[in-house]
């Protein structure tokens, strides 16, 4: 990890910059990909299949055997800790729901606004070097509670043309029977266009590599939703000289074995956190599994020393991180000034991980520094509000002369008639 000492403020945007593939290469693959299943169907997606996860899927949705077969191979103590997690995260998921609020913003004239659920849902769900079965969790809970009707789950099989164990059981358990053996942005466009085999969505959830991201972000072009642009994951971690080094290093390691493109930041008051930091990196790298992933995600990866208070908030805003570490003495207070990120872990012991598995948020966050203007998934990602109006023939009289006034004076005559005719027919 590179280390600046108090950088000026000037610097801070090319500080902020992500690791990615060269834009005009990465788009072009996409399109290629999105462009053959939007042709081919099936047809496509098998190819792109053998191409990309190196085997060959005759038939793409998992049978119930499988997902049956999934549950009785997991370990109890695995399937009960995905479980408390699902209950926690249907708590917090639950809580989020909103009575249907009805205004009467003048006699005889009454709005309200209701949540609908979206009818038809994708599911993007990584299974490459680490099968995300968590975000199983974190999508299909929600999606449940919304009442969408329809859910499709896309996950890359293995070489044996399996998807994981843990990602069909969480499934299983929270109500998805349509799973699809797919990943990658072959997925994504099978979901957005359809194939003879999966059915076409209206809006694609589910974070996912820089391939994957793309995809979503092209879709758009063609009328389709998506929850945000969610990539390679990331995290900043803000500490003084209150917070243990060796928690330090586990939560930027935590975050950098995600993927070789993940990237994590080190803000530090003082020049002198460095070296146990550092030691610390290096200790527990040298035991970690994903050392090599990890090591790579170091290399395009700071360390960020600045001494005012007020540097620290404004380069965290900034850099708008998908996940916030505020490991210092008072981190209540620091919080109450950070406006862009996507979800904020507090103290020396609320690790990063705690929100990515089981406390109950939603660990879909906006990365890239989409956090300026995009929030992490939640209920209401799952529906789509519909406004009402009912006006009685009293509420008309009042109002409908401030619309024929209006109306008059944007020359559209015809609104103005529609209601003027009804006027004039309660004075007939």
């Amino acid at each position: 990890m590179r280390i600046y000492n108090n950088p000026l403020p000037d610097t801070w945007k090319e500080l902020s910059q992500r690791p990615q593939l060269e834009l005009e290469f990465l788009e072009s693959s996409v399109r290629n990909v999105l462009n053959r299943v939007k042709k081919s169907g099936d047809h496509a997606l098998r190819e792109l299949t053998l191409q990309f996860d190196k085997v060959s899927i005759e038939n793409f949705l998992v049978s119930e055997k499988e997902i049956q077969d999934a549950g009785n191979n997991l370990a109890e103590s695995l399937k009960n800790a995905i479980r408390t997690a699902a209950s926690n995260i249907e708590k917090f998921h639950a809580a989020q729901k909103r009575e249907v609020l009805t205004i009467e913003t003048m006699p005889g004239v009454t709005c309200w606004r209701k949540g609908v659920p979206i009818d038809k849902v994708g599911i993007y769900i990584p299974g490459g070097t680490a099968p995300l079965f968590s975000t199983v969790l974190m999508l299909g809970v929600p999606a449940k509670l919304a009442g969408c009707r329809e859910i499709v789950l896309c996950s890359p099989p293995d070489t044996s043309g399996k998807i994981n164990p843990a990602i069909l059981f969480a499934a299983n358990l929270v109500g998805i029977t349509k799973i699809v053996k797919a990943g990658g942005a072959q997925a994504i466009a099978a979901m957005a266009f359809g194939t003879e085999s999966i059915p076409q969505v209206y809006k694609i959830f589910g974070p996912g590599n820089q391939y994957v991201t793309k995809a979503k972000q092209l879709v758009m072009e063609e009328g389709l939703a998506i929850d945000m642009p969610a990539g390679p994951s990331e995290v900043l971690v803000l500490a003084d000289e209150t917070a243990n080094p060796a928690f330090i290093a586990a939560d930027l390691l935590s975050q950098a074995e995600h993927g070789e493109d993940s990237q994590v930041i080190l803000v530090l008051n003082n020049e002198a956190l460095v070296a146990p930091v550092q030691n610390e990196i290096e200790r527990q790298l040298s035991i970690l599994p994903r050392k090599a992933i990890a090591e790579k995600s170091l290399a395009h990866s700071r360390i960020i020393i600045l001494n005012n208070e007020k540097d620290v908030l404004a380069f965290i805003n900034e850099y708008a991180p998908e996940h916030l570490i505020i490991n210092t003495k008072d981190p209540l207070a620091l919080s109450a000034q950070v406006i862009n990120a996507g979800s904020v872990f507090l103290g020396n012991y609320s690790p990063e991980a705690i929100g990515d598995y089981a406390s109950g948020t939603n660990h879909t966050l906006p990365t890239n520094g989409y956090a300026k203007a995009f929030a992490g998934v939640s209920l209401e990602s799952f529906l789509k509000y519909i406004t009402f109006q009912q006006v009685t023939e009293a509420g008309l009289r009042t109002l409908g002369p401030v619309v024929e006034e209006m109306a008059e004076a944007e020359q559209l005559v015809g609104h103005k008639r529609a209601v003027s005719i009804r006027l004039n027919n309660q004075l007939n």
